[in-house]
């Protein structure tokens, strides 16, 4: 197997381009790496297609490990050809492959060997001939051998129907057939055999759908139900069709004919169908899995990319009934100034009514910017008060709420034990919380991904898979917004390109041991850290106020030679002087003549000017942070036909979850979003979004929101 060429054609990305991103991730490289600094060798890979390169890359180098192994069987078998070597080498995936095998896999004692064992090998030999001659009777009963167990004519008939099913079975192509025709005409079924609490399967209780036509979703909630022992799950198809496909080459001009049907019926029944129903259900699931996974993606990357609030002064409020709020004020630098609880809603007059006093006084000594106000229970209580009390004290705070999913995970992890020690789990949240808002990237990167509450039925899945794809996108986005290294922990290191849990444990100690890095290169004196991890690293790691200006930038240091040059050739300073400054400059530059004089590749020169223009600029700053203003507060107000402002939450494969600010995300389902057809909503929508929506249903005790989008005039 050609795996360059197989990637190749699959990703329609010429074999040159492939063959050089491969070689470079086999030498250590990681994806953003590749992307940022080695244009020139890839063609301009991006991250993206590279990740997709990395993945089919895994998965074909284990399918050429199994190939091998199933060669090195057969061959030793003495049962190699080369019509079945080619057959091997064309296999397209794992399952083909074991179709392939099948005959030639040993087996533990089967129907099939026993019958084998007792001698009937001949009988059965003899009955696929087809030829039913005179003397058939005695030749049957020659097969008569009580010591090995075959005490009558059936018995003999018996064992060798059972060696035909099983050479039925193992041929691939009429397995692959009954795959196919399966998952082509079949429907998948579901009956409900029990209720939970919420009858979360009500949809499913009596369910029939084309095989080829369910949506991802729905694979995912019908597995979820079977494996709750709700739903009831099969799939419904004809076998005349297989059976036909089979009886051609078996039960043509045979004598045997209805012998070798009754041998077809028992090789579908017993041995094929049962396996092929795994194949599909699995391959459907995998499927679901895929998509899902790639909806999680790009909802991930627009939850970790979303605009932080530089510069602001937050108050983190995780609201709450039986135990207070819980409030952490974070200063500008993120870091945690006054951490406490107020008694603002379940408690008694005197002491809301103090409450109320303490965080007036709070607000206006801190000038506090921002409210990050946790979406949890109390949640909506809470946002009333500290409403009212910005309000009637003409105060300039704005309050946004911040969904907590993956709050309650950090707080109680050893991860924010080991930050905040002598704090409790409610108080860590409330921190957590005014961070999310302040700089969400540098604190959701301490929460597994799968717990930020961005995909769908993620428990559900392969989780190896899930965590793999859902950490490329982390480390993407880190690597493509760069790390303040004085100001990194150990959570956020960890995905920066090149550097791994130990190496970001020893930068953490460097950096508390011996102060504030004073530049890039003084990296290669933590431990560990060598020359591939820091050429890796070194460009995604950013220093301000350095002896080295360059190290802003997310210019390599590789590339500083020919970035000086640049500087000193045009008279820029590129800390002081402005943008119009740089250009004006700039414009007088022969970049032609520099890449003859220096050999530099147009990617990397591009990258270089670029940053000289703008040295580490934020790509995050693109996104303005846009508050609802919503008048409605609670689900109980809310009215069909109302139309509102709401912030996408979050994306799934049926719909789309919206923020209208009632503590209740609505969904806008996709025959809700537009009059035309929607194939795929992320290709229209990111998590962040802010969208304008019509309230078309309303559920109080489900507490269930409909919103359209197509239906607003």
């Amino acid at each position: 197997m050609n795996i360059i060429t197989r990637i190749s054609e699959e990703l329609s990305i010429s074999e040159k381009r492939i063959s050089s991103a491969i070689g470079l991730m086999d030498e250590g490289s990681t994806v953003p790496f590749i992307a940022r600094y080695r244009k020139e060798v890839t063609g301009g890979l991006t991250d993206t297609e590279l990740r997709s390169i990395e993945e089919r890359l895994s998965y074909l180098r284990k399918l050429q490990e199994r190939m091998d192994t199933v060669i090195a069987s057969i061959e030793e078998q003495g049962k190699m050809s080369d019509e079945l070597r080619i057959l091997i080498d064309n296999a397209k995936t794992l399952t083909e492959l074991e179709d392939i095998y099948r005959p030639y896999k040993p087996k533990k004692k089967t129907r099939a060997s026993i019958a084998k064992e007792k001698g009937l090998e001949p009988l059965a030999k003899y009955i696929r001939k087809g030829r039913k001659y005179p003397d058939f009777s005695a030749y049957l009963s020659s097969f008569i051998n009580i010591d090995k167990g075959v005490a009558t004519e059936e018995d003999a008939l018996k064992g060798a129907s059972d060696i035909i099913a099983e050479e039925i079975s193992d041929n691939a192509e009429y397995r692959k057939y009954a795959r196919d025709y399966i998952y082509g005409t079949g429907y998948i079924v579901s009956k409900e055999i029990e209720k939970d609490e919420k009858d979360t399967y009500h949809n499913y209780a009596d369910y029939k759908e084309k095989i080829k036509f369910i949506p991802p979703h729905r694979i995912l909630a019908i597995n979820r139900g079977e494996a709750e022992k709700c739903l009831k799950v099969k799939l419904d198809y004809s076998t005349e069709n297989i059976h036909k496909k089979i009886a051609y080459n078996y039960t043509y001009k045979n004598d045997f004919a209805s012998f070798l049907d009754d041998c077809i019926e028992d090789a579908m029944d017993r041995l094929i169908l049962p396996s092929v129903e795994n194949e599909v259900r699995n391959e459907l699931t995998e499927k679901a899995e895929d998509s899902s996974i790639i909806t999680f993606k790009k909802n991930l990357k627009s939850l970790l990319l979303v605009p932080p609030l530089k510069g602001k002064t937050i108050l983190g409020f995780d609201p709450g009934f039986r135990t207070g709020c819980k409030y952490a004020l974070v200063n500008k630098n993120g870091i945690p100034e006054e951490v406490g609880v107020f008694n603002i809603t379940a408690a008694s007059n005197a002491e809301i009514e103090r409450a109320r006093r303490d965080i007036l006084f709070l607000l206006r000594k801190h000038k506090i910017d921002y409210i990050a106000l946790g979406n949890g229970t109390a949640s909506r209580e809470s946002e009333a008060e500290l409403s009212k009390i910005i309000k009637d004290n003409n105060l300039d705070v704005k309050i946004f709420i911040v969904n907590e999913s993956g709050a309650s995970v950090y707080s109680a992890s050893p991860l924010g034990e080991a930050e905040f020690p002598n704090l409790s789990v409610e108080k860590r949240s409330a921190i957590s919380l005014a961070r999310r808002l302040q700089d969400p990237l540098n604190e959701l990167v301490k929460i597994e991904p799968k717990a930020m509450g961005v995909g769908q039925y993620q428990h559900d899945m392969n989780q190896k898979k899930l965590e793999e794809a859902l950490h490329g996108v982390v480390e993407d986005s880190v690597n493509s917004v760069g790390v303040n290294l004085n100001n990194a922990t150990p959570s956020i290191l960890n995905y920066v390109s090149g550097i791994n849990k130990t190496l970001a444990a020893n930068i953490y100690a460097y950096l508390k041991e011996n102060g504030e890095f004073k530049s890039r290169s003084e990296l290669k004196n933590v431990a560990k850290l060598g020359p591939k991890a820091f050429e890796q690293c070194a460009g995604f790691l950013r220093i301000y106020g350095g002896i080295e200006p360059l190290d802003t930038t997310s210019i390599h240091p590789e590339s500083y030679k020919e970035a000086k040059s640049i500087l000193k050739k045009t008279g820029i300073d590129i800390l002081k002087d402005s943008l119009d400054v740089k250009e004006d400059k700039l414009s007088r530059f022969d970049v032609n003549a520099f890449r003859v004089e220096t050999g530099i590749g147009e990617s990397t020169l591009q990258d270089i000017i670029e940053e000289i223009k703008i040295p580490g600029r934020d790509i995050r700053e693109d996104v303005e942070v846009v508050e609802l203003n919503n008048d409605v507060k609670d689900i109980k107000d809310l009215k069909v036909g109302m139309v509102l402002n709401g912030t996408v939450r979050n994306i799934m494969d049926f719909g789309m979850f919206v923020d209208i600010n009632v503590h209740q995300d609505g969904l806008v389902h996709i025959s809700e979003l537009s009059k035309t057809f929607v194939k795929s909503i992320i290709d229209l929508y990111s998590i962040g979004d802010v969208v304008k929506v019509k309230v078309i249903s309303v559920d109080v005790a489900k507490k269930r929101i409909g919103l359209s989008i197509k239906q607003l005039d």
